[in-house]
């Protein structure tokens, strides 16, 4: 996923990421390093420095996770993809002016000069 939001918008020169170990894996690690990408790490104690990731957590755990119950990372895939579709193509969001974030999203000074197109 990563590698597709950098064909999008193009590399960020860094990161600002928590904590998690799903942040500290040497993976994860290995592929900033590899692509030129600084990890900024927030603070300690501070998820307000990371409030729109874990707001978009809250809104995925509450609306997808907690609902059902999952035996497999498979399971999950299927309603999480039918939610991600409907959260950034259908559902307005306040923050955007009430319109999806692939409306908003190609608005003139977003990202530089990305060649993602929307497909309508």
């Amino acid at each position: 996923m990563l590698e597709r939001l950098i064909d999008m918008y193009g590399k960020p020169e860094a990161l600002r990421i928590d904590n998690g170990p799903e942040v500290t894996a040497s993976t994860f690690e290995d592929w900033c390093r590899e692509r030129g990408i600084a990890r900024l790490f927030i603070q300690p104690g501070k998820p307000d420095q990371n409030a729109f990731i874990e707001r978009f957590n809250r809104t995925c755990r509450n609306e997808v996770l907690d609902l059902y119950m999952f035996e497999s990372i498979e399971q999950v895939q299927l309603p999480s993809d039918d939610w991600l579709t409907l959260y950034n193509h259908e559902r307005p969001h306040e923050r955007l002016g009430r319109v999806p974030p692939l409306r908003y999203l190609p608005r003139p000074t977003a990202f530089g000069d990305s060649s993602y197109q929307l497909s309508t």
